[in-house]
């Protein structure tokens, strides 16, 4: 028995009807491409989260979480923006069937998970996935579609403007794989990723410097590139060409640093694609090590913690390392001889201390499979 199981037990007095898992993901590069039409490449997490859940005839929601103190109870489902906190995601989950004419009806649900909150891992994006599954009981709806779902649910009701990359790497990883996605066509590709057979780990660095994205900041990012596009004629800046001539056609420095990101990052994903393909794993230390640069003076999008994170971790001996998800906090990725993960590990504990920052938190990760019924 899941620990969600015994959760929802204890919670409602009854057993679920089942019990789904959606893992959470990080990007090996490819970020802040998805919501311009462009190409990503994350694999998912073994960290996932696992609800279990039993609908209900009366309409009523009933959510409880292992990892949060407040429940959620509403008789009727509820509209975007009216739900605080991490029952939004859930409740999201059920309006956004609802708006695709698939009304879920009541639903009692426990969710537990080992995704660490507030690290830029897609937690929200496991819970949303989850939830949909859940609530879809033996009819789900296709994989590729129940990313779309999450995705909308996360813009329209809980209000943050993602792209669909952290949705697509929960529904569709495999073991063993990264998933090379198309954000246009949303057309995937698993390509073999397995830096343990090169003597290589994929070291996650949790800098525990907060990490909010339902803020200003990350939609006014998003803002720029889609007025960016309009500006140079184009449908999404996946579909620049020409770089030097769109920053010469653009009007202010600040958007040309974001356009000069997102286009050369589709191209850093294009080429790690090629070295994946190829099994030069131990390739992809520099184009890391270059979207990070990217990121942190085009996009703008790290923090000191993490600054501190990657360069330590490069003079250690990382082979590249790079901010992972959003930004402004969260994770970073290093990768690195398994033999130098743990010398890699202390000497980014050491610049923590002798700095004063919160220290970090570190784990080994691996290509995962996606989400799926468990019982």
């Amino acid at each position: 028995m899941t620990a969600a199981e015994r959760g929802f037990r204890a919670a409602f007095g009854y057993g679920p009807a089942g019990v789904w898992r959606a893992p959470g993901r990080i990007n090996v590069i490819g970020e802040h491409t998805d919501y311009n039409d462009g190409f990503v490449l994350p694999v998912a997490l073994p960290h996932a989260v696992t609800v279990a859940a039993a609908p209900r005839s009366d309409g009523r929601l009933r959510f409880r979480s292992a990892q949060a103190a407040e429940a959620f109870e509403a008789d009727a489902l509820p509209r975007p923006g009216t739900v605080a906190g991490w029952a939004a995601y859930p409740a999201g989950a059920l309006w956004a069937l609802a708006e695709e004419g698939r009304p879920a009806g009541g639903l009692d649900l426990f969710a537990d998970g080992t995704v660490p909150t507030g690290a830029g891992l897609s937690s929200s994006a496991a819970l949303v996935c989850a939830t949909l599954l859940a609530a879809s009981g033996d009819d789900p709806p296709e994989p590729r579609e129940t990313a779309r779902l999450a995705q909308r649910a996360e813009n329209d009701f809980v209000g943050m403007p993602c792209g669909i990359m952290d949705q697509s790497a929960s529904m569709l990883s495999r073991e063993g794989h990264a998933l090379f996605l198309d954000t246009r066509t949303l057309v995937p590709e698993h390509v073999p990723f397995d830096p343990a057979a090169r003597g290589l780990t994929l070291l996650v660095v949790d800098t525990r410097a907060p990490h909010r994205l339902v803020d200003g900041a990350y939609a006014e990012r998003r803002r720029t590139c889609e007025e960016a596009a309009r500006l140079l004629g184009v449908a999404a800046l996946r579909d620049v060409t020409d770089l030097p001539g769109a920053l010469a056609a653009l009007p202010d420095d600040l958007t040309r640093r974001r356009v000069r990101h997102v286009v050369t990052e589709n191209a850093r994903v294009l080429e790690a694609v090629e070295l994946l393909r190829a099994g030069a794993v131990d390739a992809l230390g520099p184009l890391l090590t270059a979207s990070h640069a990217s990121l942190r003076d085009d996009y703008e999008v790290s923090v000191p913690e993490v600054d501190t994170a990657v360069d330590t971790a490069l003079d250690a001996g990382a082979l590249g390392a790079r901010i992972t998800g959003g930004g402004f906090g969260g994770c970073v990725i290093a990768l690195v001889g398994t033999d130098r993960a743990e010398a890699v590990a202390d000497a980014v504990r050491r610049a923590y201390k002798e700095r004063g920052f919160t220290e970090p938190a570190f784990f080994p990760t691996v290509p995962s499979a996606g989400a799926h019924r468990l019982s």
